[in-house]
C-alpha cells in the first residue's frame, strides 16, 4: 500500500505492530511482526484518565502527572496519569464516590477508557498493522470435534465423557494438521499438543466459526478438568473470558467473549451475522451453509451428520479428521472474504482488531475523533442530550409487479451533503469530523481507481481497503445522532436528513415529470419503471444529474427484468441474468418456518418470471402437501437460541420478570438432556386447532417421529393461508 500514505489521515508512531499489551509496572509491550519473526518491545506507559477541571485532578491521590488540555472550559479538559494500575484503579474508585448523587443527565466529572487496548493505542499514538497488508499477518483457524453422551442432544464440556476428540489447525502461511485424542493417548495430551502448536506457529489472530461460544469455551472447561494451563496467549499468558454482547442490526446477541493476550480472536460467525445486516439473504449462519453461499465449499467436501460424529470417530476416524480439516479450510476462506475490511480499519482506529469487528460503527468513529483530539492535546466536550429527529425518506409508491425496473442511487448521499455544505458538529472546534470525512472520501476514490487498474491479490487488497473507507464514511452521519458520541449533534443529524429528503423528493418529482412510475424510495435511492420512450439508462442518469446541486452525484447502477413490491423495504427483484433477490423482513424473516420461506421463494419467482397463472396451483400444492403430511417435520420447526440459562428463566418467570416461552418450557421438561445458555432449540406446534397456545402445544423436534405425525395441520394451514392472502392483497 505504498501508494497511499495513511499517515496523512491518522498518524502512527510505530509500524508493523500486531498487538499491544499492558504489563506492570508501567510498561506497554509492543509486538511487531517481520515475516515469520515476532519481536517484543517494552516501552514506558502510564495509565490515564480525564477529569473536569484542575481542582478535581489535584484532589486525586497517587497521580504521577497532571496535564491541562486546550480548547474547552466545560468538559473533560485535564489528563491525569498514574504510575501503575493499582493507583489508576484507586483513583477510579475515588472518582466514583465523588460522583454519587449526581442527576441522571448531569455531566460525569471524569472519563475513563476501560478498554486498555484503546487507551494504550490512543495514548502512545500507535495504530495496529500500519505498513502491513492483510496477508502479512499470521491467521490461525481452529476447530474441534467432541464426543457426545448418548443421553444428551449436545456435547457438554462439564460431562466427563464428552471429551474433545479432534482438533484441526490451519494457518495462513501454509500449515495444516489435525490432532486426535486416540493417537495422542487421550484428551489431556491432545490439549497440551494444541497449545504447543499455537505457541510454535505464533499466530496474530485465532479464527473459528462460533469460536467464542463453542470451541474456546469447551477447550477452557476441558483444560480445567485436566489441570492444563489454558495458555493460548503470547508469553504463556492465559486466555480470559467474560460475558459480552454484539449489536447486529436491530438485535443484541449475547455471547461469551474470549481475549487472548498478544493475539486477536476473530469469530467468522460474527462476521457472517454482520455481513447479513445489509445483505439479508442468508438462510443460515452455519459454516457449511455460509461456505456454499460464498462458493468456497470444496466440490469433494466431507459432510457428516453431527449426531453421528462420536460413532464415526470410532469406525472411520479418517473421515472425521477430513471433516474437521474441511471446517478450518472453509473458515479460512470465509475470513479472507469478510475480515480484511476490519483489518484495514484497525490501521486507523485505536481499537484492537477484535474490537474493530465487534464494536459498533458509531463507536469506532468516536474513538477516531477522540484520539485525534487527545493527540493534539485538546480536551473533550460534553455530549449532547438526546433530541428526536426525523430520519431518511422511505416510502413505497406502488405495490405489485413491475417490468422493467431501473434503480438510481445517490452516491454516499449523507457524506456528500456534509462535505458539499461543509457541515460539522457544533462542539468540534478543531474541525476533525469534516477533515477526516473529506480525507476518507479522497482515499476511497484513490483505492477504487487502484481496484480498476490492478488484478489478483493486489486488486483484492485495494478492494478491501476501499470497502474499509466506505464503511467508515457511511458511519459519519449516524455518528451525529449517536447517544454516546463525544461530538454528537442532533440538530446537525436533523439538518442532514432533511436535506437528504429534499434531494430525493426533488429526484422523484423530476422522474415523475419524465413519465416514469415510481415504485419504491429508500433514503438514497429510487426504484422506478421507465416510460416506453426510455431506453438509454446512461441518458436518464445524465438528465437526473443535471438537476442536482454541486457535490451530489447519482448513478443509475442497475436494471432489472422485473420487481415485486410488497410493502416498504420489502421487495423482490429479477436481475438481467435471471437471479431472484428477496429483501425485507416480511419476505425473508427467520421467524418464518421453512415451508413458508420456500413458499415465498417459489411464489415470488413465479410472479417475477411472468407465470402468474401458476400461483393458485402452487398454493393448492402446499395445502395438499401439508394435509397429506408430505413435508418433513423440520419444515414446520422454529429455531430459537437460549439467551439465558433455563434455570435463570424459571427464576425470572416465578418472579414475574419474564413471559412464558415455548422453547424454555420444552427444555425444562426435557428428559435425559441438559440445555444451557446459547443452545439452539428447534420445536414445532402440535394439536388440532388453528388457535392454540404455542407455549402449551409444542414439541421438541429432536423428540419427533416422522412415522407418527402430530404437527398441527389447521395451525400451519392458517399460516399459509394468511401469507397467501397478504400476497393477493399486494397484487390488487
Amino acid at each position: 500500500m505504498s501508494e497511499m500514505d495513511l499517515g496523512r489521515l491518522v498518524r502512527s508512531d510505530a509500524s508493523r505492530v500486531v498487538s499491544v499489551e499492558y504489563r506492570e509496572p508501567g510498561k506497554a509491550l509492543l509486538y511487531r511482526r517481520d515475516g515469520d519473526a515476532v519481536s517484543c518491545e517494552a516501552v514506558d506507559y502510564e495509565p490515564w484518565l480525564l477529569v473536569c477541571g484542575e481542582e478535581l485532578a489535584k484532589s486525586l491521590t497517587g497521580s504521577s502527572k497532571i496535564e491541562l488540555l486546550t480548547g474547552t472550559a466545560a468538559g473533560h479538559n485535564v489528563r491525569v496519569s498514574f504510575p501503575d494500575l493499582a493507583s489508576y484503579d484507586a483513583a477510579l474508585k475515588e472518582l466514583s464516590k465523588k460522583s454519587r448523587g449526581l442527576g441522571r443527565n448531569a455531566l460525569k466529572p471524569y472519563r475513563a477508557f476501560t478498554d486498555m487496548g484503546q487507551q494504550m493505542l490512543t495514548g502512545l499514538g500507535i495504530r495496529l498493522f500500519r505498513d502491513m497488508d492483510f496477508d502479512d499477518i499470521r491467521r490461525m483457524q481452529l476447530d474441534i470435534e467432541t464426543h457426545c453422551d448418548p443421553s444428551h442432544t449436545f456435547s457438554d464440556p462439564e460431562t466427563e465423557t464428552d471429551e474433545v476428540i479432534l482438533v484441526s489447525i490451519k494457518d495462513s502461511h501454509g500449515f495444516e494438521t489435525y490432532l486426535s485424542s486416540k493417537t495422542l493417548g487421550g484428551e489431556k495430551n491432545l490439549l497440551k499438543a494444541m497449545i504447543e502448536i499455537i505457541k510454535e506457529r505464533d499466530p496474530d489472530a485465532i479464527e473459528g466459526h462460533n469460536i467464542h461460544n463453542f470451541d474456546l469455551k469447551y477447550l477452557e472447561t476441558r483444560c480445567k478438568r485436566h489441570k492444563v494451563k489454558f495458555a493460548l496467549g503470547r508469553d504463556n499468558k492465559v486466555a480470559k473470558s467474560r460475558s459480552s454482547r454484539l449489536s447486529v442490526g436491530e438485535r443484541m446477541v449475547n455471547y461469551t467473549r474470549y481475549d487472548i493476550p498478544g493475539r486477536h480472536v476473530v469469530d467468522t460467525y460474527h462476521l457472517v451475522m454482520l455481513y447479513d445486516v445489509s445483505y439479508r439473504g442468508l438462510d443460515s449462519y452455519g459454516l457449511k451453509s455460509v461456505a456454499r453461499h460464498f462458493g468456497v465449499a470444496a466440490p469433494n467436501r466431507t459432510y457428516v451428520d453431527p449426531a453421528k460424529i462420536s460413532e464415526l470417530y470410532e469406525s472411520d476416524p479418517e473421515m472425521i479428521a477430513e471433516y474437521c480439516l474441511d471446517d478450518v479450510r472453509e473458515t479460512d476462506a470465509i475470513s479472507k472474504l469478510l475480515s480484511p475490511s476490519y483489518f484495514y480499519q484497525a490501521q486507523l482506529i485505536p481499537f484492537g482488531y477484535q474490537n474493530c469487528i465487534v464494536r459498533g460503527n458509531a463507536t469506532r468513529i468516536d474513538a477516531l475523533l477522540v484520539a485525534e483530539y487527545l493527540r493534539a492535546g485538546a480536551g473533550l466536550p460534553t455530549e449532547q442530550a438526546v433530541v428526536a429527529y426525523q430520519g431518511g425518506l422511505a416510502e413505497v409508491a406502488a405495490t405489485g409487479v413491475f417490468r422493467p425496473i431501473w434503480h438510481i442511487d445517490v452516491r454516499s448521499l449523507y457524506p456528500s451533503i456534509v462535505i458539499s455544505e461543509q457541515l460539522t458538529p457544533e462542539s468540534d472546534w478543531r474541525g476533525e469530523f469534516l477533515r477526516l470525512l473529506t480525507e476518507l472520501r479522497a482515499f476511497r476514490l484513490a483505492a477504487k481507481d487502484a481496484v480498476r487498474r490492478t488484478s489478483g491479490a493486489e486488486r483484492a487488497r485495494w478492494s478491501a481497503l476501499q470497502n474499509s473507507f466506505k464503511i467508515l464514511i457511511n458511519s459519519f452521519y449516524g455518528y451525529t445522532g449517536f447517544v454516546g458520541g463525544t461530538f454528537n449533534d442532533f440538530g446537525l443529524a436533523s439538518k442532514i436528513t432533511a436535506r437528504g429528503r429534499e434531494i430525493l423528493s426533488g429526484m422523484r418529482d423530476f422522474l415523475v415529470g419524465l413519465g416514469v412510475t415510481i415504485v419504491e424510495m429508500d433514503t438514497d435511492g429510487i426504484y422506478f419503471r421507465p416510460g416506453p420512450d426510455h431506453t438509454d439508462a446512461e441518458a436518464m442518469e445524465a438528465l437526473v444529474q443535471a438537476q442536482l446541486p454541486a457535490g451530489i452525484e447519482v448513478e443509475l447502477d442497475a436494471t432489472y427484468q422485473s420487481m415485486f413490491s410488497y410493502k416498504a423495504k420489502n421487495y423482490a427483484l429479477l436481475d438481467e441474468d435471471g437471479k431472484v433477490t428477496i429483501s425485507g423482513a416480511a419476505l425473508k424473516s427467520r421467524g418464518l418456518e421453512e415451508f413458508q420461506r420456500r413458499f415465498v421463494q417459489e411464489y415470488v419467482t413465479l410472479l417475477l418470471t411472468g407465470c402468474e397463472d401458476e400461483l393458485d396451483a402452487l398454493y393448492e400444492k402446499y395445502v395438499d402437501d401439508i394435509e397429506q403430511h408430505r413435508l418433513p417435520l423440520k419444515d414446520f420447526a422454529k429455531r430459537e437460541y437460549l439467551s439465558m440459562a433455563p434455570k435463570t428463566y424459571a427464576e425470572k418467570l416465578a418472579k414475574g420478570e419474564t413471559k412464558r416461552s415455548a422453547a424454555y418450557e420444552l427444555v425444562l421438561k426435557a428428559e435425559g438432556r441438559e440445555y444451557k445458555q446459547g443452545d439452539g432449540v428447534e420445536f414445532y406446534v402440535t394439536g388440532n386447532k388453528k388457535s392454540v397456545s404455542v407455549t402449551d402445544f409444542s414439541k421438541l423436534l429432536v423428540d419427533a417421529d416422522e412415522s407418527v405425525r402430530d404437527e398441527n395441520i389447521p395451525f400451519y394451514l392458517d399460516k399459509l393461508q394468511k401469507l397467501h392472502q397478504k400476497f393477493q392483497e399486494a397484487l390488487t
